[in-house]
């Protein structure tokens, strides 16, 4: 197809350029966020596994997750066709839509790099980084590009023969990330000290400005998939700012009322579980809907994330009970507040809709949670055989950054009066009595 045929609009490419950027830039976001939430120890190697996510999944995208994602449909529904294996057959002249579709598969791309990198949070402190780089790409393959084609690429079952709905994500991002990385908890435990030590955030100004650009990307994660410079990109534009808004609030009216103050971590939770709500739904309901939307997960996440210590998961960074738990709202929700003048036709329950859109819903939500989470148990479980996923004991102690990357968060001689960190670690395995610093 040519440019010329194709009447490419120089507005909505503008748009989707930049949208693109902006979605890129939510992986380094969620870096600072994961990095500041975690312990000292450990901050660079969290900083490491959404970086080299980046570098995993753009690769495996363009030798072949693209085209089993959105290339036609060759399995019922399940999954496309390898016609632009290695993007072949795509250049400048190709168009999807009213955009190129070179930009098209990179805007997807970025979709793909940070799901990837959101299952880090869950298994913060204690992952093999060898093991991490053999899980991204193979799970990628196996678990994000099917779903992306069930839920967005021609012939999806979940969108074209269930017709369920989900905008900018809610299934292939949030719940998939979520179910993922719930299973990843279990199969490599808790960590050294979980119900024991407190592990709080090191740094709570990295948090916050880590979920700062984070809801800044989001923008064009949700606006961006309207795929033209428009009015539906306008409406979950505004959509995603009212429910990070009420995510924020209903977050700390929670934890005033239960703890008796508001917090800077749980602020940033909170925006971060009404953008998670409301990326399903932003182009399917009136911003009404977004504010509840948005509400609804601000208030039960605040609850969810609790839920580990009382089913014994160690879920490190809340990754369940952010991203699984806000994902299935918004999904849900879309069944109750979806609005014709939205969607084009669907309509929810509270607007004449029936039961059948919250019906359709459930069941894409039950069936893409429990794909998620069984494929990755046994993917985990194969890693884990073949090379141990786990970091070792005395490596989760003294701190992966340290123990795997020779370095600290803190360089410049904080182990040995100036030497750089990685020769101060051999100083110290080389002189017993040298004490090397971990923080806990």
């Amino acid at each position: 197809m040519t440019l010329a045929a194709a009447h490419v609009d120089t507005g909505d490419t503008a748009w989707l350029l930049a949208a693109t950027a902006l979605v890129l830039l939510m992986t380094p976001g969620l870096a600072l966020f994961y990095g500041g939430m975690v312990r000292t120890k450990s901050v660079l190697n969290m900083l490491m596994m959404s970086f080299v996510s980046i570098a995993l999944v753009t690769v495996v995208w363009l030798a072949a997750g693209y085209s089993l994602a959105f290339g036609d449909d060759v399995l019922g529904g399940l999954i496309g066709g390898l016609g632009h294996s290695g993007m072949s057959g795509i250049g400048p002249g190709s168009v999807h839509g009213s955009v190129p579709t070179l930009l098209f598969a990179t805007f997807q791309l970025t979709f793909a790099i940070i799901t990837a990198a959101l299952i880090s949070g869950a298994v913060a402190d204690r992952t093999k980084f060898s093991a991490w780089l053999v899980f991204v790409p193979v799970w990628a393959l196996l678990v994000y590009v099917p779903v992306a084609h069930w839920v967005w690429g021609p012939g999806g079952w979940i969108a074209d023969r269930l017709g369920a709905l989900d905008f900018a994500g809610g299934m292939p991002v949030e719940i998939t990330s979520g179910a993922s990385g719930l299973a990843l908890c279990l199969v490599l435990g808790p960590r050294l000290g979980f119900r024991k030590d407190a592990m709080r955030p090191h740094n709570l100004p990295m948090v916050v400005l880590g979920a700062g650009l984070l809801w800044f990307g989001w923008f064009g994660f949700n606006a961006g998939s309207a795929l033209g410079a428009n009015g539906l990109a306008a409406a979950a534009f505004l959509n995603t700012l009212a429910a990070g808004c009420t995510g924020l609030l209903g977050w700390l009216f929670v934890e005033q009322r239960r703890d008796g103050h508001p917090t800077t971590l749980g602020a940033a939770s909170g925006a971060v579980a009404g953008l998670v709500a409301i990326t399903p739904s932003c182009g399917t309901v009136s911003l009404l809907g977004a504010l509840v939307v948005g509400l609804a997960a601000g208030v039960v996440c605040s609850y969810a994330v609790s839920w580990k210590f009382r089913l014994n998961y160690d879920d490190s960074l809340d990754v369940v009970g952010v991203h699984l738990v806000g994902g299935v709202i918004g999904t849900l929700l879309i069944g109750l507040f979806a609005e014709r003048a939205m969607t084009g036709g669907a309509e929810g329950l509270f607007y004449g809709g029936g039961l059948v859109p919250l019906g359709r819903q459930s069941l894409a939500v039950a069936v893409v949670g429990a794909y998620a989470f069984a494929v990755t148990y046994g993917l985990g479980k194969v890693i884990d055989r073949v090379l141990g996923f786990r970091a070792g004991e005395e490596q989760e102690h003294t701190g992966l950054d340290l123990t795997v990357h020779a370095e600290t968060a803190y360089d410049h001689g904080v182990l040995g009066h100036g030497a750089p960190v990685g020769h101060s670690l051999v100083a110290a395995q080389q002189d017993p009595t040298r004490k090397v610093e971990s923080q806990a």
